[in-house]
């Protein structure tokens, strides 16, 4: 159940931020109450700044601004906001086994198997068991727990967060409100999850602008002019009280995305939390990824914003230091949901050592606190080891026994206090003071929605600038594909002949500018995350956001159809008056407004992005085919012709078509006048054949004939336009009512998946609670967690030992920023030899990830200098596979296993040498090492559901290890996001490590005094990748403290050094001192830089320890491309729902087209149903790209971020493993499709037509896909590969010969593009199959007749004799020995017509299904080719 924050969840924040928001709100706020100021509030007001004045964070450097707004609020005679938080017995139960069966493609099938399981009622998972705490105004709380113990559950609680959990019962008070009284104030009780959700093209200073700009009261304080300054100041109030002022011009940034450091990410949805200016803030893990000075310092300003503001703040934290544990008030210790103790911080550790736990000197108190329970790292004091609790439950009891536990329960009456009664009536008044007075009453929300909307139109105007490629290449692309087709429609005759071409044109301006929009599905999923965080504020209603969309939809829409009306209206030569241009391009702009509103409803509509995409690629095939252009109205079969009625591109095309062809005279020419050609000039003895409308008998008809014909008329288009806008009313309704739906949680969270396949190997996970029993005493669990050791030993002796030293010397790194060159390594030096474990150290954002990215060869930008050496010489052409790194973010592939990973990884790095036995052998030494027994066959997944961050973390260390590193291993804050025994257990590992002879180098945040102990050098960085220290760290820190000593930065005796020092060279300690210049003056510097000379030369001066094998990569291509091609059949065969997807699309539109285009006839208005029923095969292809291209990324992106830097396999092994897994599921889409369409349509039934079809049909299928992956290949995200499938798809259906015939195609195009586009080859040999032999019987209103000359005297045979030689060759001539009233059919069989469109003989259908195939080859060649483009080499140092 969940343990792990949902993403969904609250906003990330920090706790400084917070405060500072809080402080700067509850000011602001409270200025503009207009209640009278009763005298007890000013006597609880007076007394609590005064008594806590005396503070715990007396030191912190805004201390005093906070304490002036606080001030200020009492003089504005403002309420203050002080409310509290009080539970008692609360037990929270989640749905939900600790793991999950993950179905795969063939088992979802096993309809026993899922009957039976189904039957099962879920089981309920007691997550938090009788909890019971009060944290009063101006109070702080520590809540310690081992991830998975219940204390995010906990902090939800006590913000009020119950979604998604089965059952909570107990008694939650805020102030003296219940729950459910408390609903309405969530922008005031808070949470920050542990997730950092932004917008990363957004600037920190947007951030931060957009927050701040949301919570401005409605009456600022006295002092400040107007809303705008309280925002300005509140905004850089909050960058400067986390110290990121810096940042204000910075893209947030993401893993993708540069961005600033991921310390000053943490801090920045730190202060966005704080933005809130809530009263009770629930800080979750919220100094995760903050160096140990920053952490100290964000919890300094919680403590000083509590005491001055009488906040109530809860914060669960791992690895907090002793300065940080002494800040709080009380503590709660949590175990597997127990709470195993409540009370004062100062009687918890007495508590824990009087039932026997013994306490190591300098450790972490809170990681002491939270080991108690842990076998492997409690210490008994010698003399309890028979009488000392075993478990949670024991613990539980002894807890209960003391007199602590009444002291505490004393409180849980304050929520009915008359205290608590006032505070919160103040509290409720003052929220109410702050809100825009046009809000109602009942509104979470600050500021008033007209504000709302303006911030979030600024907002989605800068979420457009800052992603310019994207804004640039889909105008570009605009004016592109509009040029094309005018030159394709060029200059259309206002004839017969240009009825068809002026309706193809006109049915690509609705066709391209309803594509465009559908992009809009995967930006609806990329800020939902977002938006869920802010809707957790109270910062803006989901209706602002949606139409903050539509305002800045509005110009940029108008550029775009500008753009594209222009310069195809004109070319085609539709009707030229400006009023018909005009109403073109209105109707144009309603309708591409209305789709991109559908578009935006279907993607908030859904819950995740598969069901999404599916549903609007049906959607938008339906709408294409239902017109009006491929089945005209009177064709449409009653079954289906309801969706005509309700789609708006229907309207848009009958206004269209009205306004061009109202008033027009028609002209027949061609092949659509019988008889025509030498000889036959007069019109009183010809007539028309095969176009819509025409009278019998006449050679011409008029525009409204033309319309009748088609169920149109020209008197509608007002109306049409009018309805387009009303469907885009109700799309724009659909899409706020769901977006406002948008859940805050994602259900049962932090759970382990397993593989359908791999059950029986995972038992011991699946069994519920009831099968499982505890060991009855704690000897039998030490005595389990021993067993592994005696395997372990001689594992020990299997790790690889290393000879190699790694030295760096007068490294400098610089890149390119827009505001000039920027120097982020300034000349660091330093080495690692084997043996050693060495920390890179220093504050957030000093260069350290940096560093390690320069050192491990990682960088693809910017210049280095200086050298970089093994044993004295160059890098090695093998360096960058046998240095292992693993890097600060988790990537994996989602759907391998863990053992699978490990071993994919050993197989591909380790030497071609070693026997693939004794490389899986070395996995499962790695996996004793490393723990991972019972997870091994659990499906990584994502940290919602699947692996945790520590179990992740534990597999990124474990997939470099491995592949045996040879020369050393780089590690990037392997603890960031870890509780303290975790992260011991991974430095103790790293330790162990060295020993065995390996060499080790870490960037490390937050070491304790134990953790820091481990470790043998330092170097440390100041900001600006200045060296500050590089040497030994010596026995307790002893050289190090003895250095700073020296230079007056003495270190405390009880004090952790490893904060000390962060704390002397970047936070309150570093006296302005320049730390660089002190190091580069020393003698310890001297000495360094003599003894770094000497490694160098004596190590070129011996033979290398490594011998290089010269080989770039461990293993051959043809191993890479086995490996790599199962694991991504391995993948596909678990992702049942992308294959669901494909082969339900396939289907559905299969049965779509086929019931659509029912039993075709045998008239000649029939044989272009024909060409329509196989032309919409094409149209598979967007539904299919929008889901095979993010997948594609996605494999991409991990290969990049990891496996291509560590040179595991080669590109060609990576695509080709792409594109071989989709090939069964692709023969089963072919198949699929043929079924459903081929028969329903009504083509031939004999055998060698329908083979030769489905063969052409299966290597469409490998075509589309190909394309697909070369678009996914280049492409830099999935959004920018959805915006360039239209201009691909437009440009190669434009061109085959379906919307313009073969011989109306403008020569510039008909003699290249046209024999290079696949689709055309595609259609003819589709066509040539099915409508070769047709018959064709005219229908009555099809026939041309008319009379002949003679008056009577002239056969009908003699007067066509010319003309059925010469251009009526393929025309019928049904009652040649008439001499009146003749009657010509247009064609006598399908051959005829396909004579047209250039289908001259029936082996063309061969030909062209050979050249089909040639295409599918060429398709995939493009793949490996814009990879290969895109496949850029690391830099080296110059």
């Amino acid at each position: 159940m969940p343990q792990r924050s949902s993403s969904w969840g609250t906003p990330i924040g920090s706790g400084a931020g917070e405060e500072i928001v809080r402080t700067i709100s509850n000011a602001l706020s409270r200025t503009f109450s207009n209640q009278s100021y009763h005298h007890e509030d000013a006597a609880l007001s007076d007394s609590s700044i005064d008594e806590k004045s005396t503070t715990k964070a007396a030191d912190w450097h805004m201390r005093d601004e906070v304490k002036a707004m606080a001030e200020q609020t009492e003089k504005d005679s403002g309420k203050e906001r002080r409310l509290g938080v009080t539970w008692t017995n609360l037990i929270v139960k989640g749905i939900g086994a600790d793991a999950a069966l993950h179905e795969n493609v063939l088992s979802q099938f096993n309809i026993p198997t899922l009957i039976k399981e189904g039957r099962q009622k879920a089981p309920l998972k007691t997550i938090v068991d009788n909890s019971h705490g009060c944290v009063k105004p101006g109070e702080m709380l520590l809540v310690l727990g081992r991830p998975g113990a219940g204390c995010t559950t906990l902090l939800k609680m006590l913000a009020n967060r119950r979604l998604g959990y089965a059952e909570v019962t107990g008694d939650v008070k805020f102030g003296s409100m219940d729950a459910k009284a408390a609903k309405q104030y969530r922008g005031q009780i808070v949470m920050n999850t542990e997730e950092e959700l932004f917008f990363p093209t957004l600037t920190v200073g947007q951030t931060m602008d957009f927050a701040s700009r949301m919570k401005v009261p409605y009456k600022v304080p006295s002092n400040i002019k107007d809303q705008k300054e309280f925002k300005n100041m509140m905004r850089d109030f909050l960058l400067r009280s986390m110290s990121i002022e810096h940042t204000h011009d910075t893209k947030i940034g993401n893993e993708f995305v540069r961005g600033v450091s991921g310390g000053e990410r943490k801090r920045v949805s730190i202060i966005e939390t704080m933005v809130s200016r809530g009263s009770v803030f629930c800080w979750d893990n919220s100094t995760r990824g903050l160096d140990a000075s920053t952490a100290l310092e964000y919890t300094k300003c919680v403590r000083a914003m509590t005491d001055i503001l009488g906040l109530s703040s809860i914060v669960s934290l791992y690895q907090a230091g002793n300065g940080i544990y002494d800040l709080f008030d009380k503590v709660l210790v949590l175990d597997n949901g127990k709470q195993i103790f409540y009370g004062p911080m100062s009687q918890a550790q007495p508590f824990m050592e009087e039932l026997g736990f013994e306490y190591t000197d300098g450790a972490n108190v809170a990681d002491y606190l939270t080991g108690v329970t842990v076998p492997t790292e409690r210490r008994i004091t010698p003399g309890m080891e028979d009488r000392f609790p075993r478990n949670a439950d024991e613990l539980r009891a002894a807890y209960e026994k003391t007199d602590i536990r009444p002291q505490m329960e004393a409180e849980y009456a304050y929520p009915e206090t008359d205290e608590a009664k006032l505070y919160t009536q103040n509290f409720q008044e003052s929220v109410r003071s702050e809100k825009h007075r046009g809000l109602p009453k009942k509104s979470p929300l600050t500021v008033g929605f007209s504000t709302q909307v303006s911030a979030a139109i600024t907002r989605q105007y800068q979420l457009i600038w800052g992603d310019k490629p994207t804004f640039f290449i889909t105008q570009g692309q605009t004016i592109l594909i509009a040029l094309v087709a005018g030159s394709l429609f060029y200059n259309a005759p206002n004839n017969s002949s240009g009825l068809f071409v002026k309706g193809g044109s006109l049915f690509l301006a609705l066709l391209y500018n309803s594509l465009l929009p559908m992009s809009e599905v995967t930006g609806s999923f990329a800020a939902r995350p977002v938006l869920a965080k802010h809707r957790g504020f109270a910062l803006y209603h989901p209706a602002a956001y949606c139409i903050a969309q539509i305002a800045a939809d509005i110009p940029i829409i108008f550029a775009q159809i500008t753009l594209f009306s222009l310069p195809l209206y004109w070319m085609t030569a539709l009707k030229p008056t400006a009023a018909a241009f005009f109403t073109y391009w209105v109707v144009n702009y309603a309708v591409c407004m209305c789709m991109t509103a559908l578009f935006r409803a279907i993607g908030a509509a859904f819950s995740t992005f598969d069901g999404a995409s599916k549903a609007s690629g049906f959607i938008f095939g339906a709408f294409v085919m239902y017109v009006g252009y491929q089945i005209p109205k009177p064709n449409m079969h009653p079954w289906f012709v309801w969706i005509y009625w309700i789609n708006p591109l229907a309207y848009g095309y009958e206004a269209l078509s009205g306004n061009e062809f109202s008033g027009a005279i028609i002209p027949c020419v061609n092949n659509n006048l019988v008889p025509n050609g030498p000889g036959y000039t007069n019109n009183q003895f010809q007539a028309c054949t095969g176009v819509r409308g025409a009278p019998s008998g006449a050679a011409s008809l008029t525009g409204a004939e033309y319309l009748h014909a088609l169920s149109y008329s020209s008197s509608r288009i007002w109306r049409d336009f009018g309805i387009i806008w009303a469907w885009w009313v109700l799309f724009v309704a659909l899409t706020i009512f769901f977006t406002s739906r948008w859940s805050q949680v994602s259900g049962n969270t932090g759970f382990l998946v397993i593989p359908r396949e791999k059950a029986k190997k995972a038992k011991h996970l699946v069994a519920d609670e009831e099968s499982r029993k505890p060991s009855p005493s704690g000897s039998d669990e030490m005595v389990n967690v021993e067993k592994p050791r005696e395997k372990r030993d001689d594992g020990d002796n299997q790790l690889i030992r290393n000879t190699s030293v790694f030295t760096w010397k007068n490294l400098y790194y610089t890149v390119k920023t827009p505001s000039g060159d920027r120097v982020l390594l300034d000349n660091v030096q330093g080495w690692v030899r084997p043996g050693m474990l060495g920390a890179l150290m220093g504050s957030s954002g000093a260069g350290k990830t940096t560093l390690l990215d320069v050192l491990a060869q990682r960088k693809t930008d910017g210049t280095i200098n200086g050298s970089i050496m093994v044993d004295g010489r160059d890098l090695p052409v093998s360096f960058q596979r046998s240095a292992g790194y693993c890097e600060q973010l988790d990537v994996h592939e989602d759907h391998s296993t863990v053992r699978e990973a490990l071993e994919f990884s050993a197989l591909l790095r380790q030497s071609r040498d070693t026997p693939r036995e004794e490389k899986l052998k070395y996995v499962d030494t790695i996996v004793d090492l490393l723990e991972m027994h019972d997870i091994e066959n659990t499906l990584i997944g994502s940290t919602t559901a699947g692996l945790s961050v520590e179990q992740r973390k534990r597999l990124t260390i474990g997939v470099e290890l491995v592949s045996k590193p040879t020369i050393l291993i780089f590690l990037d804050e392997p603890t960031s996001g870890l509780d303290g025994q975790a992260a011991f257990n991974i430095v103790r590992f790293l330790r162990k490590l060295a020993d065995a002879g390996q060499a080790v180098l870490v960037t490390i945040h937050q070491p304790s005094a134990s953790l820091f102990a481990q470790f043998d050098t330092l170097l440390l960085l100041a900001k600006g990748g200045k060296t500050v220290y590089f040497g030994d760290i010596g026995n307790d820190a002893q050289t190090i403290r003895d250095y700073f000593s020296r230079y007056d930065a003495p270190c405390p005796p009880h004090a952790n050094p490893a904060e000390h020092m962060i704390d002397v060279v970047s936070g309150q300690l570093s006296k302005d001192r320049d730390w660089n210049q002190v190091w580069l003056e020393s003698p310890e510097y001297t000495a360094m830089t003599e003894e770094l000379d000497q490694m160098v030369s004596e190590a070129a001066s011996k033979p290398p320890a490594t011998v290089d094998d010269g080989h770039e990569f461990a293993t051959t291509l043809w191993t890479q491309i086995k490996l790599v091609t199962n694991r991504n059949n391995v993948s596909l065969y678990r992702n049942a729902g992308y294959v669901n997807n494909k082969v339900a699309l396939h289907v559905f539109q299969g049965l779509f087209t086929g019931f659509s285009f029912w039993q075709i006839g045998d008239g000649v208005a029939d044989l272009q149903l024909r060409l329509f029923a196989i032309f919409n095969f094409i149209f598979v292809a967007p539904g299919a790209l929008a889901q095979l291209q993010p997948l594609f990324i996605d494999r991409r992106n991990i290969y990049e971020a990891r496996e291509k830097k560590s040179k595991m396999y080669h590109w060609v092994a990576f695509v080709t493993g792409l594109i071989v897994s989709e090939f069964p599921y692709l023969v089963v889409c072919a198949v699929g499709y043929m079924l459903t369409w081929y028969y329903t349509v009504g083509f031939p039934l004999n055998s060698n037509k329908a083979g030769a079809v489905f063969f052409v049909m299966l290597f469409y299928e490998f075509i589309y896909t190909g394309i697909g992956q070369a678009i996914a290949a280049y492409a830099p995200n999935a959004v920018f590969a959805a915006l360039v499938n239209p201009l691909v798809i437009t440009i190669l259906v434009l061109f085959c010969g379906v919307l313009v015939p073969y011989a109306e195609i403008q020569a510039f195009w008909r003699y290249w593009l046209y024999y290079l586009n696949p689709f055309n080859y595609l259609i003819g040999s589709l066509l040539v199959f099915t409508t070769w032999d047709a018959k064709v019987v005219c229908k009555r209103s099809e026939l041309a007749i008319f009379d002949t000359p003679g008056g009577g005297t002239q056969t009908c045979a003699d007067y066509l004799a010319d003309y059925l030689r010469g251009a009526g060759a393929h025309s019928n001539l049904l009652n040649p020995g008439a001499t009146a009233g003749c009657e010509v059919c247009q064609y006598r069989s399908g051959s005829d017509y396909l004579y047209t469109l250039n289908l001259k003989e029936y082996y063309y259908g061969w030909r062209d299904a050979g050249i089909v195939v040639i295409f599918a080859i060429s398709s995939y060649a493009c793949v490996y080719l814009l990879m290969k483009l895109r496949t850029r080499a690391s830099k080296k140092a110059e």
